[in-house]
């Protein structure tokens, strides 16, 4: 597999001591510190990696001497907008589903003293998978495995909405009602804190989205990001690990669903959102066959998934601009990436979101 569909190969950014520690987000001497006091088995000298792929929070490879791997996590660079990138909520989401039927990274410690880093972060043991990205890493994998991932990626999603919020210690994680209406006043609110030029689209679909809420359909823990890219497979094909808690809370669980679909362009479509996908290549479940399994699988009402996807294109693209935003005044590792793709993206994906809801 091409390093671009595993993090433990992917070798951009090795940070050496005493080279670009300030400017990748690292004091590698006082982390050192941290580790061998706060991380069992941690065995110094500690190196760490960038991984390519993220474009929110910095996430690092750290592999010890005593050859143990484990990833850290810590906010961009540069001003932040209030509650994002809550370093403490993301960890104790993991930690609270550590022994449950959904598979995370196990969660070792988490760190806010600002004495050994300008930002909370925090550590978790290294899970060994695959990551899929592209069309072109889901083609080195059989047709069989594929279809795999498409049972396991719907199967994981079912379970997540099926805990039960209180058992799971979650159940003061986010207000349980109005949460898409919750949603479109955050992100809605965020984009315009942080938006460097105005993006008309994204303001009229908010104002259609706002008007047209269907009713919640139970309360789940809504991951927020739920894609094949968040997630980490197995040879087999299936999810061993789901990635990017970052702004998981309390809700409906038909947003997850919709983000999915999203994420989930079909051989041969003509407008993918966000160009190559690994499930345009053959042997995935299509949109059709993963909500009948998912209608199945949670017994929910899935008649306004169309609702959903348009939210999901809206939300996305509210997302994207304040990540073009963040690299666009420095706030970002410098990894390389071309950031002004999202400039177009942004107006694409409110595009695609007033289509959903036929809206000219």
């Amino acid at each position: 597999m091409p390093s671009s569909a595993d993090p433990s190969h992917a070798t951009d950014h090795d940070l050496p001591l005493g080279s670009r520690e300030d400017r990748a987000g690292l004091n590698r001497r006082t982390v050192d510190a941290w580790f061998e006091r706060a991380i069992p088995g941690a065995t110094l000298p500690l190196r760490y990696t960038l991984i390519a792929g993220g474009r929110s929070n910095l996430t690092y490879r750290v592999d010890d001497a005593a050859g143990n791997s484990f990833v850290l996590r810590r906010p961009p660079l540069g001003h932040l907008l209030p509650s994002a990138h809550d370093m403490g909520r993301e960890f104790r989401i993991i930690s609270a589903l550590r022994d449950t039927s959904v598979p995370v990274a196990d969660a070792l410690g988490f760190c806010d003293d600002p004495a050994v880093l300008d930002r909370p972060f925090y550590v978790m043991r290294f899970t060994e998978g695959l990551i899929l990205r592209t069309q072109e890493d889901a083609e080195q994998l059989s047709l069989r495995t594929r279809a795999k991932i498409s049972q396991s990626l719907v199967g994981v999603l079912g379970d997540l909405h099926a805990l039960d919020v209180e058992s799971v210690g979650l159940g003061q994680l986010g207000k349980r009602d109005g949460y898409v209406a919750r949603q479109l006043k955050r992100w809605h609110s965020q984009f315009s804190a942080s938006k460097l030029r105005e993006v008309p689209r994204v303001d009229s679909v908010f104002e259609t989205l706002s008007a047209r809420i269907p009713t919640q359909q139970g309360v789940s823990v809504v991951h927020g990001d739920y894609r094949l890219d968040n997630t980490m497979v197995d040879a087999s094909g299936d999810v061993v690990a789901v990635l990017d808690w970052e702004i998981c809370t309390l809700g409906d669980p038909l947003a997850d669903l919709g983000v999915l679909f999203v994420y989930s362009p079909e051989p041969g479509d003509p407008n993918p959102p966000l160009g190559s996908a690994p499930t345009m290549a053959a042997g995935f479940a299509t949109k059709a066959e993963m909500l009948t399994t998912y209608e199945r699988r949670s017994g929910l009402d899935v008649s306004d998934i169309d609702f959903y996807v348009a939210f999901a294109y809206w939300k996305l693209a509210c997302i994207l601009d304040g990540v073009y935003t963040r690299y666009k005044t420095g706030a970002m590792a410098n990894d390389g990436f071309d950031f002004e793709v999202y400039n177009e993206q942004v107006n694409n994906l409110a595009q695609l979101a007033a289509m959903e809801l036929e809206i000219r």
